[in-house]
């Protein structure tokens, strides 16, 4: 029987048992990795037979060894943190990593990519606005660089997508907050500048359809990333006004959640479960501030470094293989439920 062929350095690894990032960095610089390491994939080397294919990974595409990171918005601390999980993750395969915001405008998404480009990069990773993005822009990029969309999807736009799956989450946390206590409200923007907004507006319903319970869903008025300002007065004047029928309201997001717990906060609203609590608020993405409201917020949180590490991995392999690939991969996460005091 012949010896066993690998198309590309993933399988590879999953044979050898030898992390993707770690053959990467060997690859570069078989220096960078410790000694003992090295002869590990030394040994795997000769039992396999394997070679990387050199000339696809550099020759044939003709780049530098820097990975382009574009997000929306690095004010967001939800992309600055999981920009930070990918960029370590470039960094320990050892490539360069180059992130860029577009500052929450979508003009400068295409500027960054273009700007990226001129530079060669082995791929880019992109966190898109989704319908406010140039869709075929990204298409036709995704046609000359190696791309892997991360957090919001474009339809057939690069090799793959990576993110939450917000239907499990959504559900996660309605059912959580039903069973817990009054049935939740949904308060989302009017007009949201991420798309996994309108995913969760969609799970919402349905989740109440399943449950069984009237959907009760409320729009704050306002555009771009001030998420928590416009939580904050929205929200007041909803609670001024007794607009919500029950006593739970599920953001869209945890900023919005944030400013709505200022909002209940100048009120004299108490928020929480405890006895003398007239109000729950719960968010969606674990913000890193949220452990530290008055009170701490329940959330769904997302698993910043699986998806970080996926989309890092699904982006290497695209650029190690000889031709691309015509299947896209679509790969979702589910979250977790996070009770904190909120409610």
């Amino acid at each position: 029987m012949g010896q066993r062929k690998f198309r590309n350095m993933d399988e590879f690894a999953k044979a050898s048992g030898i992390s993707r990032p770690t053959l990467s960095k060997y690859f570069n610089d078989p220096e960078s990795v410790r000694q003992s390491t090295r002869q590990r994939i030394e040994k795997a080397l000769k039992q396999y037979d394997y070679r990387p294919n050199f000339y696809a990974m550099n020759q044939n595409r003709r780049t530098t060894k820097s990975i382009g990171i574009v997000v929306p918005n690095l004010a967001d601390p939800f992309f600055n943190e999981i920009s930070r999980a990918i960029e370590l993750a470039c960094v320990e395969a050892g490539y360069n990593p180059i992130v860029l915001s577009s500052h929450g405008r979508t003009h400068r998404e295409r500027e960054n990519l273009e700007a990226l480009k001129s530079l060669r990069p082995a791929g880019v990773l992109l966190a898109p606005f989704g319908r406010e993005s140039d869709e075929a822009y990204i298409r036709n990029y995704g046609k000359d660089v190696p791309l892997v969309l991360f957090d919001a999807d474009v339809v057939n736009g690069g090799e793959a997508f990576v993110g939450i799956d917000n239907y499990q989450t959504i559900d996660l946390i309605v059912k959580y907050l039903f069973r817990s206590g009054e049935p939740p409200c949904f308060f989302e923007m009017e007009t949201p500048s991420n798309p996994n907004a309108n995913k969760r507006h969609q799970a919402f319903v349905e989740a109440m359809d399943r449950i069984g319970h009237p959907t009760h869903i409320f729009k704050a008025k306002g555009e771009g990333w001030d998420f928590e300002e416009i939580g904050k007065s929205e929200g007041g004047r909803m609670l001024a006004e007794s607009a919500f029928p029950t006593n739970t309201i599920l953001c869209s997001n945890d900023r919005l959640a944030i400013g709505l717990l200022s909002a209940a906060y100048q009120q004299g609203i108490r928020v929480g479960h405890g006895p003398e609590c007239s109000l729950r608020i719960a968010g969606h993405d674990d913000h890193p501030f949220s452990r530290f409201t008055c009170p701490s917020l329940t959330t769904i949180a997302q698993d910043y470094t699986a998806i970080a590490e996926t989309a890092v991995a699904t982006l290497f392999k695209a650029i190690e293989s000889e031709q691309r690939s015509n299947e896209r991969s679509i790969t979702l996460f589910g979250g977790s439920l996070v009770m904190r005091d909120s409610a």
